[in-house]
């Protein structure tokens, strides 16, 4: 793709990058097939070939972007589809993220909406903050009906429960036996507040395993909520930070840091392009190599003996931030089945639920569409349980599927190797069990 950007912006940050990523478009449109809005819409804006244009004459108009060109862009979900698809290799992520940078400032949004985007970038990444938020918006829920259509689905979304971890707690956490490996673990922020049970799995599991478990306290914010709402300065700050306190960690001698969020993961890896030319530029390497996803982590080792089961139809969810930002989709799968589940797909698996970070709360109408969308083929397939990595999934499906369980990844294996039933299964997994005959594979 040809560009023309004038040359007093060529100094300015991110252009020369965002010019290179454009180059390399052949605008051929193999993306539009798997891009969720556009599959909604039909309409070429909310497609990413579209969107690069609009980003592209962004970069090229002096006077910047129409509110067009901005509302196109945040329609986008970022679940980065369009770049497994792609057969140009374009870096959609970061061209998005440097348009969104820079067209922020550009619009002078509603009162409303810059109230609800500066307390979300400020709620989520604290789960000090977040709790007796949702402690207090939980009291409106039965109100919800009698507000406007997005402000009931945004009530509608909040969750019913709130947990605390009982074992994932700071500090660490040591295996009964000999420690075969340090790691730190990522609890998230969000997760902390919705699902801290995850992270109690994480714990058990990891210990089971012969890992030395550290969790460190006032652990920064990866930075991700924020980055990808084009909040460029909060959100380098947040990683500035964080990098800091994980190469501390490494220094101290833990070998990997293990996250159980694979939205957090995704830019976690993303640190060494994101501090190119810092002072921060060798650590953030070295954090980002150093970080994986926990289904990454339990690859490398064997998972201990699995107990005897009967077979369970189990429909895995592949997160957007696994399976096109990690590129991370057959060992969650793999490790599910050494269990003895039966493992389903579910169709238009490549296809967004809708949760994407803040999108559910930010752009509702598509949220909706996309959730019902996948609630229906999760219906389909009939499944006993279903299974993702990522806890915004989770949390977005289970509220539309209301029927079936569904538990995180390192839950599931956390339970198939010893430990307690996840919530939510203990009728499922109550009555006769049998021997898998994956049972004698985890070792191979």
């Amino acid at each position: 793709m040809r560009t023309a950007i004038p040359e007093q912006k060529r100094t300015l940050p991110g252009v020369a990058d965002a010019e290179t990523i454009l180059r390399t478009c052949v605008h051929c449109g193999f993306c539009n097939a798997t891009c969720p809005t556009y599959l909604l819409t039909g309409n070429e804006l909310e497609g990413p070939r579209g969107r690069i244009y609009l980003m592209k004459n962004a970069l090229e108009n002096q006077d910047g972007a129409s509110a067009r060109t901005l509302e196109h862009i945040d329609n986008c979900l970022g679940c980065l589809s369009c770049e497994t698809t792609c057969p140009s290799g374009v870096n959609y992520a970061h061209l998005l993220e440097d348009g969104r940078t820079r067209l922020e400032p550009l619009r002078r949004r509603a009162v409303g909406d810059r109230l609800q985007r500066a307390l979300l970038a400020r709620l989520l990444p604290s789960p000090r903050l977040l709790r007796p938020a949702l402690h207090l918006v939980r009291w409106l829920r039965p109100l919800r009906h009698l507000l406007p259509s997005k402000a009931a689905r945004m009530l509608g979304a909040v969750p019913t429960q709130l947990t605390r971890a009982q074992i994932a707690t700071p500090g660490v956490h040591r295996p009964a036996a000999e420690t075969k490996a340090r790691v730190a673990l990522l609890t998230g922020c969000a997760q902390q507040v919705l699902g801290a049970q995850i992270n109690d799995a994480a714990v058990r599991l990891l210990t089971r395993m012969g890992m030395e478990v550290t969790i460190p306290s006032n652990t920064s914010c990866c930075g991700a909520l924020t980055h990808h709402m084009g909040e460029r300065t909060r959100s380098q700050e947040m990683m500035a930070r964080a990098v800091d306190q994980w190469e501390e960690l490494l220094n101290a001698g833990v070998e990997a840091i293990v996250l159980t969020t694979s939205g957090c993961q995704t830019a976690v890896a993303d640190y060494g392009h994101l501090f190119t030319g810092s002072d921060r530029a060798a650590a953030a390497q070295r954090v980002s190599a150093a970080a994986c996803d926990i289904t990454q982590f339990l690859d490398r080792w064997t998972l201990p003996e699995i107990r005897e089961m009967r077979s369970i139809r189990l429909a895995y969810h592949d997160a957007c931030s696994m399976q096109h930002g990690l590129r991370w989709t057959q060992t969650p799968r793999e490790l599910l089945r050494r269990t003895g589940a039966h493992v389903i797909e579910i169709p238009e698996g490549h296809i967004c639920c809708g949760s994407a970070g803040t999108y559910h709360l930010l752009r509702v109408d598509f949220s909706t569409q996309l959730q019902e969308r996948k609630a229906i083929h999760i219906r389909e397939q009939k499944p006993d349980v279903v299974v993702s990595g990522n806890i915004g999934c989770l949390e977005q499906l289970a509220s539309a599927v209301p029927e079936t369980p569904f538990v995180h990844t390192v839950q599931w294996l956390d339970w198939a190797t010893g430990g307690p039933c996840p919530p939510g299964l203990e009728e499922l997994l109550a009555g006769p069990q049998i021997t898998p005959s994956a049972t004698t594979e985890a070792a191979s």
